[in-house]
């Protein structure tokens, strides 16, 4: 089963694909979800109203990944380097739970600054 969502920001939206751990479950039941993101480097990162545990958490992701970062309760968005990256490797603050996959061209995501408001829901 596909569960495919829209990422809206305030002048583009975006589409992505969430996989199939509990920590998308999750976040598929609380859909809609809107708030207001956050950068750090060229990652996205904005509060949804759900709590895990790390759950086969990554202290490094690829390239457009989709994750929940447990120590802040929040969904990430990586389309590239952040402060702590290293050379061919794109690495969050601290361990995140990869949740899926943006469809799609992810350059547009630079755009975005910090205070925009976000909406995530179901396609």
């Amino acid at each position: 089963m596909s569960r495919d969502i829209k990422i809206t920001f305030e002048k583009l939206s975006i589409l992505a694909t969430l996989n199939n751990s509990s920590t998308s479950d999750k976040l598929w039941k609380k859909l809609p979800i809107e708030s207001s993101v956050s950068t750090w480097g060229e990652e996205i990162y904005f509060s949804i109203p759900i709590n895990d545990v790390e759950e086969n958490a990554k202290s490094v992701v690829d390239l457009g990944d989709l994750a929940f970062w447990p120590p802040g309760s929040a969904f990430c968005l990586f389309f590239g380097q952040t402060p702590v990256s290293s050379e061919g490797a794109i690495k969050p603050a601290s361990p995140v739970n990869v949740i899926g996959k943006v469809l799609g061209d992810i350059e547009p995501l630079k755009s975005v600054i910090s205070g925009e408001k976000v909406k995530i829901e179901k396609v």
